[in-house]
């Protein structure tokens, strides 16, 4: 088994990401037009911006996995929250530890940063990330609701 590691994204991994972030638009049947995609990744290497990207890499230096969060605040606990909002491993690279490395990457980093909780949604019907999920975490009762602006 090839060795994974978890960091930070850096500029220079952005032909990789984007085929990874191309995957889990694909996954979710989600059209992303390339202007779409660079200004995600221009917000990821924006220091001033909330929103941040870890990835997961192979010995060879190929990346197999991203996660992109950001904190969010939790009026009623009064309490900062860190928020998961896209969580992807390449298909042929699952099972291979890299979604574990990730989760446990936000797990710490939220730990250090003092934020309460790691929260994220995925689809009813994504039965494996589900069953990971349903042993790292804890299902909560609240169901989400979209309203358009």
């Amino acid at each position: 088994m090839t060795e994974l590691t978890v960091r930070a994204a850096r500029p220079a991994d952005f032909p990789q990401w984007r085929a990874l972030y191309q995957g889990y638009a694909d996954f979710y049947r989600t059209a992303q037009s390339e202007e779409a995609a660079a200004l995600v990744w221009s917000w990821i290497n924006d220091p001033d911006h909330e929103v941040k990207a870890l990835v997961v890499e192979d010995a060879e230096g190929t990346l197999v996995g991203l996660a992109h969060y950001r904190p969010f605040a939790r009026p009623l606990s009064a309490s900062v929250g860190c928020w998961l909002d896209d969580l992807f491993v390449a298909p042929e690279r699952r099972g291979t530890g890299a979604v574990d490395l990730l989760l446990g990457a936000l797990k710490e980093l939220a730990a250090e940063r003092g934020w309460s909780v790691v929260r994220w949604i995925t689809a009813d019907d994504n039965h494996r990330a589900r069953g990971k999920y349903d042993q790292v975490a804890s299902r909560t009762m609240w169901v989400t609701y979209d309203m358009t602006p």
